[in-house]
Parts: C-alpha cells; structure tokens; sequence
C-alpha cells in the first residue's frame, strides 16, 4: 500500500467534497466556460488517433475533449465519485478507478503503451509527497518510445517547480518545454502556474 494521496484525504475529512467539484465542474460547463485549453495543447501536439492517458482525469473533462478530438482515451482517477461522474457526462473514453502512484494499466488489460500523458489540473499536488516520483517513473514506463507528458500545476500547492523537474529527471523524464500557461507563454521566474513537457526520450 502506498500513502493515501492529499485529495483523497481531503475527501475522507469531508465526504461532500468530491460532489462539490462535480458540481462546479458542470456549472462552469452550463456557464460556457472554456474548460478544454490542456486538450487543445495536448491535440496539437500529437498524431488524429493517439492513445491518450488523462492522469488523475477527475469527472473527465481534459479527457473528453481529446476523444472529441478523435484520440482514443483512456482516464485514471483515484477517487471513484468523479470516476462515475465521468463516465455519467463523458461516454466514450474508458474511466478507470486507480492510484497513480500504483499504476499499472497492463495488468488491467491496456497493454498497449500511449503515445502522450495529460496530467492537468493541479493533480501532481494532490499526491502524497512520498509517491511522486512513482508516479512519474510510472507514466514514463506507460509511454511508447519519444512519448511525451503534459503536466501543469499551480505555484504555493506544496511542491516547487524545482523539485518537480528533480524529480522527473529522477525518473528518466527528460524536460523538453517549461511554459506558464497552457496557452504557450513561457515560463518566467514569477510565473505563478507551471505548464510542463516532458519526454521519455529513446
């Protein structure tokens, strides 16, 4: 067993919680609000038809986006209330119930390996700090050859930009792009959010 990751443990303190960020989810849909930005950036960066993984999906809105898109997409989520609303709102992509930080889609019947890794939303600070660089040692082992990660997350969450990129090297992730916002600015030594692209490299 691994360490129970922030989120889930904010879950058990409040058992509302994951129902309120459906909830918001889908007023900020109702609101017409752009919610699809990460998967306009992950699209233009890969072949029609590639085999996406939404790492810590949520109620699947980066995912999808990408299966509109024509890719074929596959989202990992631990907590299981955001995993049913995603299967509720987004039929299509296959939802999957699990730890990052114990990854093993293989094992699970997706042998096949993605061509690119979406992790949005502010997932990598919800992590425990102990199972990060599992989970980035885990993407890496789910990415073909030259497969890429797309990663982005806010400054002040718990985890320094710094130590993310130690940690990814760690993992034998190369850093290919470090930008600001998933709009393509780039990153500054202020910048407030870190938009990451990271390569397996071979």
């Amino acid at each position: 067993m691994v360490e129970q990751s922030m989120w889930m443990q904010k879950v058990a303190a409040d058992p509302g919680h994951s129902a309120w960020y459906i909830d918001r989810m889908r007023g900020m849909a109702r609101a017409g609000n752009d919610l699809a930005g990460e998967a306009r950036m992950v699209d233009a960066m890969i072949a029609r038809g590639s085999r996406v993984l939404d790492a810590g999906c949520g109620p699947g809105r980066v995912g999808s986006a990408l299966a509109a898109a024509g890719h074929e997409v596959v989202g990992v989520d631990v907590d299981p209330d955001l995993i049913a609303a995603a299967e509720h709102d987004h039929p299509g992509p296959r939802w999957v119930v699990g730890d990052l930080a114990e990854l093993d889609l293989p094992a699970r019947g997706f042998t096949a390996p993605f061509d690119v890794i979406v992790c949005a939303g502010n997932v990598l600070p919800f992590l425990a700090p102990s199972t990060r660089g599992a989970v980035l040692r885990r993407f890496r082992e789910h990415l073909v050859p030259q497969g890429r990660v797309a990663v982005g997350f806010g400054a002040g969450r718990g985890y320094e930009f710094d130590e993310f990129f130690a940690d990814a090297a760690d993992a034998g992730l190369e850093t290919e792009l470090k930008l600001s916002t998933w709009d393509l600015r780039p990153l500054a030594a202020d910048s407030g959010f870190l938009v990451a692209l990271l390569s397996r490299g071979e």
